[in-house]
């Protein structure tokens, strides 16, 4: 009996674990079960696969038709629950007019409609008309403002069948490996990532370090976040912890609390037991012991630290005297001078030289400051150290943080007064004016070759290079904090072709607990940015399309449309925006989520249809106003996405697209004039190591094995062939 629970149990931890591989790789587990006749059964799923975007791939169709038809029919219902989850499919998408895109009514007759409704109905007639002598009206009082007037059924009879056209998404699903495989490389993967994961990154490694908390391990695990997710599942399973600085006990006390582990939230620390309390301990005096310079890192995180203080109850455990003398720091009791604070110092009284010294013992820290010295160097002389010690410590600096640096010096050509965007890790941005002298040319280009000559070194030899041209203008993922959840993301600042005549974007939302109103909104810009149209709840009907008309309360969830045809779009740029105007943020409600489609003109079908979906992502920001990306028209006239993943911090509330579009279109002017590290500029330094380097048509590929790398993966690929696509595409940063 026991073995047998043993075998339910990891089970059910497989299938729990299905759909993030399925999410992170595109690929089903190597399907098991009883040998069988499961033909029809399999051809079954991929037609249904097919109604939401996805297919089955040859190899997983023949295997899937070897089992039994019920084993393919349980696979067939937990994967379909998947893939319609990452394209939207998993909830109703009803619309206020019930036949949108037709139909819809000038925004002011509609108005009045509604007031002639109000004024129709007993129950409201003295209200509206009390409201009408004062001159004004809320519109959120009238009766049939707001909320849906049909049913979805009857929604869903106001459409015809969608027409299938050869431009509608078509993702495959490919064959895995062994459940225990998929998950373990997946594992391996995430936690040995270059690069920071996003919020949904971090939430899925939680799952799978504690899965694979007993099988084999990542050699190094060099972002931090990652590691603090590790060590609780390592914690919990009581092996050893992965400790370097006192931060990482930080990390890993969050982690326990539920908290943020990336450090940029307070967390509000849980009661902790005694063995809990005992392993943090001994980690902070095994990491104290082994370094007392470490102490200095106390001080960036000194509130932090002295809350946890208050959990762990140091005094209680003199055998730890190093762990006291951490939270003693933090009490101000004693004293560790920081890293940061002797290089100020140096910096202060001009002792340019003394502060590069300093620097060269932290390789990451000198070139995060490489711009700012070469700023306060007075001579050529020491212009020159500083690019020289640069040039010496490249080998020793991430290679995230040297594709960074290379961006920001590319990106280092314009004069003084113009305007600077600044984006932190959660997505809310500013401007401001650029008050920064330049970098002088000669030093700028000897770094950038320096950070290129040490790129290309650390690359790998691709052997035959495979690209698909559409991916040469994604953007690299430098961290992923600047992408977001969802079906076809890119990371900010990516450009993607649009085709198609018929742009659609659609948000979702499901409040938790309290009336919620979220407004999808348009504007239309033109090439010098200022504003030529909008669509919104105050703006029905333009030259362009169509809003699908507003909804101000979701306690079962709600979604607005707009539907714009791009050969009548006016205007250079499309921003699509998601406004809070009044209830739960985005981070507070049950979900949320924003996407696009694409159709041609002739296809008519449901106001939301999945396999017509290109771009769906998760609305997870601070802020009262969501850009997730904008449509840029180019010289051709043919449109490209230009991927934003932004939140302003709008108003408390009643935010609509007129009162914020001066700050979006500085925003937007921003982040389409910087030039963006792309998957073009790897692959050219690759290029000089490839055996041979072909643009894949679509269509064939290479007998033997190459290292394809594009937007979605082709089939017949050699199987061992290397792999890279966006769910993956943070492989390409060198370590």
């Amino acid at each position: 009996m026991r073995l047998l629970a043993c075998f339910w149990d990891h089970a059910r931890m497989s299938h729990r674990l299905e759909p993030l591989v399925i999410r992170h790789t595109r690929r089903l587990p190597l399907p098991s079960g009883p040998v069988g006749q499961g033909g029809v059964a399999a051809r079954q799923f991929d037609a249904a696969l097919l109604s939401v975007g996805f297919k089955l791939s040859a190899d997983l169709m023949e295997r899937l038709s070897g089992l039994t038809e019920g084993t393919v029919v349980e696979i067939a219902a937990r994967t379909l629950d998947t893939v319609r989850e990452m394209a939207g499919d998993h909830v109703r998408h009803n619309v206020y007019f019930v036949d949108f895109p037709a139909n819809v009514p000038d925004t002011f007759d509609f108005w009045m409609w509604c007031i002639a409704e109000a004024l129709a109905d007993d129950a409201s007639r003295d209200g509206t008309l009390a409201r009408l002598s004062t001159g004004v009206v809320d519109l959120l009082t009238l009766p049939s403002y707001g909320s849906y007037q049909h049913t979805y059924a009857e929604m869903l009879a106001a459409h015809d069948e969608l027409i299938a056209a050869a431009g509608d998404r078509m993702t495959v699903l490919h064959l895995g490996g062994t459940p225990d495989g998929e998950v373990t490389a997946l594992y391996l993967a995430m936690a040995g990532s270059t690069t920071p994961l996003g919020e949904e990154g971090l939430r899925d490694l939680r799952l799978l370090a504690g899965a694979c908390a007993d099988g084999p391990q990542p050699e190094v695990i060099p972002v931090r976040e990652n590691r603090a997710v590790v060590n609780l599942a390592r914690l919990h399973a009581g092996a050893d912890l992965l400790l370097d600085t006192v931060t990482d006990v930080l990390r890993l006390a969050c982690a326990l609390s539920d908290g943020d582990v990336t450090l940029t939230e307070p967390t509000r620390f849980s009661s902790l037991s005694r063995p809990l309390r005992r392993a943090l301990l001994a980690g902070l005096d095994s990491v104290v012991a082994a370094a007392p310079a470490k102490l200095a890192d106390v001080s960036a995180h000194r509130e932090m630290f002295k809350r946890l203080g208050e959990r762990l109850h140091p005094h209680e455990y003199p055998r730890w005297p190093h762990a006291a003398d951490v939270f003693a720091v933090a009490r101000g009791e004693k004293e560790a001078r920081s890293f940061d604070s002797r290089i100020e110092e140096l910096i202060g009284t001009d002792d340019i030289g003394g502060a590069v010294r300093l620097l060269t013992a932290a390789p990451g820290k000198l070139f995060r400051s490489l711009d700012r010295l070469l700023r306060m160097c007075r001579t050529q002389d020491e212009r020159d150290a500083v690019v020289t010690a640069a040039e010496q410590a490249a080998p020793q600096v991430s290679g995230r943080v040297l594709l960074s640096v290379r961006e920001h010096f590319h990106n280092r050509t314009r004069e003084a007064g113009e305007r600077r965007v600044f984006i932190n890790r959660l997505g809310r941005a500013w401007v401001t004016a650029d008050t920064r002298p330049p970098v002088l040319p000669p030093e700028r280009t000897r770094l950038i070759a320096a950070l290129d000559a040490e790129t290309r070194r650390r690359l790998p030899e691709p052997g035959h290079l495979l690209i698909d041209p559409d991916v040469l203008d994604v953007a690299l993922p430098l961290s992923g904090k600047a992408t977001a959840a969802g079906l076809g993301v890119l990371p900010r600042g990516s450009l993607s072709p649009v085709d198609g005549e018929l742009l659609r974007f659609f948000t979702y939302w499901k409040q938790t607990s309290h009336t919620t109103d979220f407004d999808l909104s348009a504007l239309m810009l033109r090439a010098d940015y200022s504003t030529l149209s909008w669509l919104s709840y105050t703006a029905l009907t333009a030259v362009e399309g169509e809003h699908s008309g507003d909804i101000t309360n979701a306690p079962e969830g709600a979604s607005e449309f707009i539907n714009l045809r791009l050969g009548a779009v006016r205007g250079a740029f499309i921003v699509p925006q998601v406004n809070i105007f009044s209830g739960e943020g985005f981070e507070e409600v049950e979900e949320s989520f924003f996407g696009f489609m694409l159709r041609d003109a002739e296809q008519e079908g449901r106001p939301f249809e999945a396999r017509t979906v290109r771009m769906k992502s998760e609305l997870r920001g601070p802020g009262k106003v969501a850009l997730p990306l904008a449509f840029l028209r180019g010289d051709d006239g043919r449109w490209q996405a230009k991927w934003l993943h932004l939140y302003l911090k709008g108003n408390p509330s009643s935010n609509r697209v007129e009162g914020n579009r001066v700050s979006v279109a500085t925003l937007l002017r921003g982040i389409v004039e910087r030039d963006y590290l792309t998957v073009r500029y790897l692959t050219d330094l690759m290029n000089d190591r490839a055996t041979a380097t072909t643009l894949w048509d679509g269509k064939s590929v290479p007998d033997g094995p190459v290292t394809y790398i594009g937007l979605e993966r082709p089939e017949g690929l050699h199987a061992d062939s290397l792999i890279i696509t966006p769910e993956n595409l943070r492989d390409l940063i060198p370590a």
